[in-house]
């Protein structure tokens, strides 16, 4: 299993019939810390499921009795379970850090069955789980439930409170359980989503009248309630030894990131709930183990012989391999699924389209969506793609340096003469090394007299005389004179005194009439072109739905004013052909040119990437909307060109460049900003993402709320931008799943695991822009030892430890008061909440930076310069800023318990 299946779900297993096997182990002694010595004899498998230490088998082969296994060898193929011996583990415990670029958690897959018989004279029915040791946690579940007439709820005990969640109805007394998964939408099935909860409890009540039913006719789905998912469920586990990293390494006596060079991590999961172990980087292992954590040892030149090296018409050259001993490291063990139709697959997931050896590149197209990092394999376009796209890799044969590879000459990868290593870098760093073939060599590197010589006399245009090839190269010898070269014989020949005038002339006329010939071709060729553009053009503009934008425009009397489609003639001719040199910036979503229109106004235009056919009709009415939308602190939206087969839209210039520039433009920017202007530009930008949420004519989520997204005009207002990922929401959801779109380090962890984008996920985005202006860092930035951080969890953490006021940047310290730095970090910390109930709304957010800037004043009577132009969300309350302001100076006293009072007290207001 790859390191990223096991950022997606979650669930128990508790099936009747289960065999229990008593565990004989015992827990370790801090006292004699695991090695690969003190691990012999202990079982790293159990069937075709594998594990590593702190799991284990047997004595003083785990760490503690949480992490003990069972392995029952009575059945066939082997199960392994927990220590409960009833939750059965379906595939492998991954511990070893395979040195990914992302940390991504390593989970434990398990499965869900439970079939519950009703019986006569007994309506109510139970079924409950809890986590199988306080090292686990229940992170995402999704159970399918069949039955009929019954009513189902949900009970949670931490919160003592019972909630209705679905009926499930049979009118068909026929109804088969497959029929009612079809959809399972109530009619004989419900589904439900259970996430980040250690114990849970269903109950199921029969109606009435469900048991007064004759019981002939009917199928057995009104006798019993089956319960089950439709995928592997997991499980998140950690060390518990120990709350935190902070308390863990304080404690060496029990600390489990024993390997040399391992480091500590605080569990993604809520507060306290334990640490996890990783190797340091350019270290790959287990962290759990003295001699763990090592420099790259994975990769061995060695093959046996008879190996495939095709699937289908797709190459397989070595290191890759389809069969054991035919790879250089695991990591590159394929899979032909079917060589007839050439489908080729890494890990099971990706489909191979093909393999470049010499250039390290391997492409691939995706099943699904969201690839995380895949070991030795980086990808140099996005982290997100879509479903079928193309996507190129570049890979390395190992996580070291050549100096270091070339040390080892049992495990060195160019093997071949004529070979040379080359290091292998990303847009994240360093990433290894791999082979190439010399110059004047082509072939493979990484078998033996792989590289072979090129004959560069068999290349066109090689020597215009004599071509003598040579190992590595070739030598040219030019013509004598009254001698030509024959491209055919590949030497010199004589020329005859008597044809040379008579070639001057045909050679001369030849090439009038070639002339002649090219330039009537070209202007046909241009005037053909012109028209076939026309005519694309007008396609284009048909599929893009230019007619239902046209028909909006002319329904809505005001529209045809704010709204304008453009000609691609007039965007070309604003943008100077679209030079290189008129480019603004490249994003996520596409690329920014500067244009002058013909009016002398100065816009940016925006050339998205792809967009999907049938996303075109919402497209279309996204824009038609949000060129409506008019508020001083979002950037304008003119119109769109529906030419070209991607629409260009058209935005308002804001010359100032984004706050993301200005606060990690480093020393060398002559220009930054006060604190005070921070504030300002912070409310500024709630104020307009409170209006997309609540007060635009429908709700708008941003999406990709980010400090490069908040740009910066001439009076340096903040103006946000770039709603390319953004989606529109009808006025009775409060949500809607979609796929996964976003900044890595600005990205709702909640929205990445489950898909359902709300209000909230803009909310965690701002928190992350909020500590941007505190700390002064970036989303993901290097610490001082040269480790990749991400600033929200970096806030957190260090936020326990210390306080505030040594983690905010200098010039903060300096310009801002304790009382503010402090409010300003209580906001960001509760945006930053794991699950987005407990986060607050944009509109408490905006209120509360408001109310800190008006504090600042020295008189509440002091009315800001642009109150005119205030979001219509705050001008109700404008009357009674004296009385707010003196409300915040006792919430500002207490900051933390201030704001989740506020919380608390709105529990029971609908949504």
């Amino acid at each position: 299993m790859s390191p990223f299946d096991a950022l997606f779900s979650l669930l128990l297993l508790a099936s009747t019939g289960t065999p229990t096997v008593q565990a004989s182990g015992v827990v370790r002694s801090h006292e004699e810390p695991a090695s690969t010595a003190t691990l012999v004899g202990c079982k790293r498998s159990c069937g075709n499921i594998t594990f590593d230490y702190p799991f284990g088998i047997g004595s003083r082969c785990f760490r503690d009795p949480d992490f003990s296994l069972i392995c029952n060898d009575t059945v066939q193929p082997s199960r392994l379970f927990l220590h409960d011996g009833t939750t059965e583990v379906l595939d492998n415990i991954d511990v070893i850090d395979h040195e990914s670029y992302y940390n991504l958690e390593k989970n434990i897959w398990i499965g869900f069955s439970r079939i519950i018989t009703m019986r006569p004279g007994i309506n109510n029915y139970n079924i409950s789980w809890r986590a199988p040791g306080r090292s686990f946690f229940l992170a995402y579940a999704q159970l399918n439930i069949t039955g009929c007439d019954l009513d189902m709820y949900l009970i949670n005990q931490d919160m003592d409170m019972t909630r209705p969640f679905c009926t499930m109805t049979c009118p068909n007394k026929e109804i088969t359980d497959s029929m009612a998964r079809q959809n399972c939408n109530g009619t004989g099935c419900c589904s439900i989503s259970i996430d980040y909860i250690r114990e849970f409890e269903i109950r199921f009540v029969r109606h009435t009248k469900a048991e007064l039913e004759p019981r002939s006719n009917r199928s057995s789905l009104w006798d019993r309630i089956n319960v089950t998912t439709d995928s592997y469920a997991n499980l998140l586990w950690s060390v518990m030894d120990q709350p935190s990293c902070t308390s863990a390494v304080g404690n060496q006596s029990s600390y489990a990131c024993i390997s040399r060079n391992g480091s500590c991590d605080d569990s993604y999961m809520p507060m306290n709930f334990g640490y996890r172990c990783r190797c340091s980087a350019g270290y790959g292992g287990n962290p759990y183990i003295l001699d763990g954590c090592s420099r790259d040892k994975g990769y061995s030149p060695a093959q046996r012989l008879n190996c495939s090296r095709s699937c289908g018409n797709i190459s397989v050259p070595f290191p890759f391999g389809l069969e054991e001993g035919c790879f250089g490291r695991k990591q590159f063990y394929l899979n032909c699924t079917n060589a007839t139709s050439s489908i080729l697959h890494f890990e099971n997931y990706f489909q191979v389209t093909s393999i470049d050896v010499e250039g390290g590149l391997i492409k691939y197209i995706l099943p699904f969506e969201n690839a995380g990092s895949i070991p030795f394999l980086r990808d140099e376009a996005s982290l997100f793609v879509n479903s079928g796209e193309s996507v190129s890799l570049q890979w390395a044969v190992a996580n070291l340096t050549c100096q270091e590879a070339q040390k080892n000459n049992s495990g060195y990868a160019c093997v071949s003469n004529n070979s040379t290593c080359v290091i292998v870098n990303s847009t994240h760093g360093y990433i290894g090394y791999r082979c190439t073939c010399s110059i004047g060599f082509e072939g493979n590197p990484y078998i033996q007299n792989g590289c072979k010589d090129v004959d560069e006399c068999l290349q066109p245009k090689s020597c215009n005389g004599t071509c003598h090839n040579i190992i590595g190269s070739f030598q040219c010898t030019e013509c004598p004179h009254k001698t030509e070269y024959d491209p055919v014989k590949m030497q010199c020949t004589s020329v005859k005194q008597g044809n040379l005038l008579l070639g001057v002339i045909i050679g001369l006329s030849s090439g009038f009439g070639i002339l002649f010939i090219g330039l009537s071709g070209i202007i046909l060729i241009r005037r053909w072109n012109r028209d076939i553009q026309k005519q694309l053009r007008k396609k284009y503009f048909l599929k893009n739905q230019g007619l239902l934008l046209e028909q909006l425009i002319s329904s809505d009397e005001n529209a045809s004013d704010k709204t304008k489609i453009f000609s691609l003639e007039e965007l070309e001719k604003a943008t100077n052909g679209f030079d290189p040199t008129r480019i603004l910036g490249r994003g996520g979503h596409g690329m920014v040119y500067k244009g002058i229109l013909s009016d002398q106004r100065v816009v940016a235009i925006k050339r998205s990437k792809d967009i999907e056919e049938g996303e075109i009709s919402q497209f279309i009415n996204e824009v038609a909307i949000l060129s409506q939308i008019n508020h001083r602190n979002i950037v304008k939206l003119f119109g769109c060109c529906l030419e070209t087969e991607v629409p260009l839209l058209v935005y308002d210039f804001v010359p100032n460049g984004s706050l993301f520039g200005i606060l990690h433009s480093g020393s060398n920017s002559g220009f930054s900003l006060s604190w005070d202007d921070c504030l300002r530009i912070a409310a500024e930008a709630a104020g307009a993402l409170c209006y997309l949420h609540s007060a635009a004519s429908v709700s708008v989520f941003h999406r990709d709320v980010k400090s490069s997204n908040i740009l910066l005009d001439s009076n340096y207002t903040a103006k946000i931008s770039d709603f390319g990922a953004s989606r529109l929401i009808p006025i009775d959801q409060t949500h809607v799943v979609t796929n996964v779109q976003g900044t890595f380090g600005y990205l709702d962890p909640e929205y990445y695991h489950t898909g359902q984008l709300n209000e909230k996920s803009d909310v965690y985005s701002f928190g992350v822009v909020l500590l941007e202006l505190l700390l002064r860092r970036k989303p993901v930035f290097t610490d001082e030892e040269g480790s990749k951080q991400n600033l929200s969890n970096y806030f957190l953490r260090e936020l326990k430890a210390m306080q505030i006021k040594e983690i905010v940047a200098a010039q903060v310290c300096e310009e801002a008061t304790e009382e503010e730095i402090s409010s300003v970090a209580s906001l960001a910390e509760m945006c930053l909440r794991l699950q987005s109930e407990e986060r607050p709304t944009m509109k408490q957010v905006e209120m509360n930076l408001q109310l800190l800037r008006m504090k600042s004043s020295n008189s509440c009577r002091v009315v800001p310069e642009n109150a005119e132009e205030m979001q219509p969300l705050l001008r109700p309350r404008a009357e009674t800023e004296c009385e707010l302001l003196a409300n915040a100076e006792s919430q500002h006293k207490q900051q933390y318990y201030s704001l989740e009072q506020e919380f608390v007290s709105s529990l029971g207001v609908p949504r």
